[in-house]
């Protein structure tokens, strides 16, 4: 039985790689950060299930922490490795760009540091981000693309990335970046912009509230599945020799049009009205305003497009994408119906 450890357990990703390492007949070990408040909604379905509970553990354990990271690699003695924590939204990078930069960029460094001392022959997966592209100077980006980030988050990520390919380079170690595009789920954070819009598609049709503000329409995205890119990040540990993969789907659309599809889907046709931060979306049935756009969730420094070249993912790890735009939309918006109780 292989054994892994995962940072960010109780994240969007982490909930749906744990899931897959348990279904693989892993003994999968989350580190988790102290709190108050219980966050583990995404993974209680893994601690109460007779069939997987025996194989799932937890250990308190923090990326700020070398000691605590140090700890659980010393009582855990995991085979592979996969580093997910971070502060994970680049919006409020840039209100937190000190704390984001210690935990998604020195945090990597801490845990790689930790794992050359005390199980320097783990496999070890980083989770870098298409916000290394940023400014990006082609479309697609692939993995030789140079890196422009447009962010703390951005950076932050890029000082993670090198310390990867740095400690594979100097020290030999089975490192791997996986450069994943966006990617989305029922799971994802309320405040990320895709799941702030189904949610909001949701509680408008239970008549809980009137419209959703959001930032910039026009920006694009390539965006994914995360229960299926948690697959490539597997088998990027699977291989003879590491690599670091660019993770996508090849397709682009812009906030704009995932904000159509949602209201869609709960069947609402948005028609769009005025300009820039004037720029309403009314339903065309009523003429009630459901979109807004506020400035306040403009940043600094904009990334307008993300596209990415996954075909070496394809060529050499067999990893392709099934589920495509307009099935990821409908996925979050039901799931999103359903818990506020509407029927369609």
């Amino acid at each position: 039985m292989k054994r892994a450890l995962i940072t960010g357990v109780t994240g969007q990703d982490g909930s749906y790689l744990a899931e897959l390492l348990l279904d693989k007949d892993y003994e999968v070990h989350g580190i988790v950060r102290r709190s108050s408040t219980f966050n583990r909604q995404r993974i209680d379905h893994l601690r109460s299930d007779a069939a997987t509970r025996e194989r799932f553990h937890l250990h308190y354990g923090d990326l700020g922490d070398a000691e605590s990271l140090a700890s659980v690699l010393a009582e855990t003695k995991p085979e592979e490795v996969y580093n997910l924590a971070a502060q994970s939204h680049v919006g409020i990078s840039f209100s937190q760009p000190s704390y984001t930069g210690d935990v998604s960029g020195l945090g990597a460094m801490r845990l790689l540091e930790a794992v050359r001392r005390i199980v320097p022959e783990a496999r070890f997966y980083q989770a870098s981000s298409s916000e290394l592209f940023g400014k990006a100077v082609e479309t697609p980006q692939r993995e030789s693309t140079p890196f422009h980030p447009r962010s703390p988050y951005g950076v932050a990520k890029l000082y993670a990335f090198w310390a990867t390919v740095n400690y594979r380079e100097a020290y030999g170690l089975f490192t791997a970046n996986g450069i994943l595009f966006n990617h989305e789920s029922p799971r994802r954070g309320e405040n990320f912009v895709t799941r702030k819009i189904t949610q909001a598609v949701a509680e408008i049709a239970a008549g809980r509230r009137d419209s959703v503000a959001l930032g910039n329409l026009e920006a694009r995205r390539d965006w994914g599945y995360a229960g299926e890119f948690v697959r490539a990040m597997w088998l990027m540990l699977q291989r003879e020799t590491p690599e670091d993969y660019v993770i996508g789907t090849g397709e682009t659309h812009s906030v704009r049009e995932f904000a159509q599809l949602a209201f869609r889907e709960a069947g609402v046709e948005l028609v769009w009205d005025g300009e820039g931060e004037d720029e309403v979306g009314k339903d065309a049935a009523t003429g009630a305003v459901r979109v807004r756009v506020d400035s306040e969730y403009y940043r600094p420094s904009e990334v307008d497009l993300l596209l990415s070249d996954p075909s070496r993912a394809r060529d050499e790890l067999g990893w392709t994408p099934e589920v495509h735009f307009e099935q990821l939309v409908r996925m979050m918006v039901r799931s999103d119906l359903a818990a506020v109780g509407v029927v369609l």
